[in-house]
């Protein structure tokens, strides 16, 4: 098992855009498996490389009993409909909001063999998946919360054990603005 120690939030790699992968090769692969064997180990749904301070366009999930990964992920969306419900993040563990999100998703890109894959996903696998390609793009889901959410999930992190007041985190606005996945549109 290759366990590695996952970014919490507040560090400045969570916030960074992820560069694509362009080498298929041994140490991707390796990086793969650290991304699944953490995900697992700590039972969360979802898992992006940077969460464990490496800058490149992978993550892994875990949903319904579907282990896979996913490089370079371009989502799509083939409707309008839309999912509210308690999201969090192994990147600041124990805080729980409801977070819009879309209902549907396309992802499509490459396993780590450089072969092209398509994930179709709905519900909790669609949360999944836009969460984690959020986290390529340095976006984090309280960043997706309105006024109230984020001040209900700042309330959370500063009363968790594994706050530190010293270097208190910083919640930004989503430069997507609130319509990439369609949210209140």
């Amino acid at each position: 098992m290759t366990v590695q120690p996952i970014r919490l939030f507040g560090d400045p790699v969570l916030r960074s855009q992820a560069d694509p992968v362009t080498d298929f090769d041994k140490e991707l692969r390796t990086l793969v498996k650290n991304l699944t064997d953490t995900m697992l180990d700590e039972g969360g749904a979802g898992l992006a490389a940077p969460q464990l301070g490496v800058g490149l366009r992978v993550f892994a999930f875990d949903v319904d009993d579907v282990v896979g990964h996913i490089v370079n992920p371009v989502l799509s969306f083939p409707d309008e409909d839309e999912q509210d419900g308690p999201e969090g993040c192994l990147s600041i563990p124990g805080v729980y909001v409801d977070t819009k999100r879309r209902q549907n998703v396309v992802a499509e890109g490459f396993n780590e063999h450089g072969d092209p894959v398509r994930l179709i996903g709905t519900g909790l696998m669609a949360r999944c998946v836009q969460h984690e390609t959020d986290h390529l793009d340095g976006v984090l889901f309280l960043d997706r919360l309105d006024a109230a959410g984020r001040k209900d999930a700042m309330k959370q992190i500063r009363s968790s054990e594994w706050y530190d007041a010293g270097k208190p985190p910083v919640v930004k606005a989503s430069p997507h603005g609130r319509g990439l996945f369609g949210l209140g549109r």
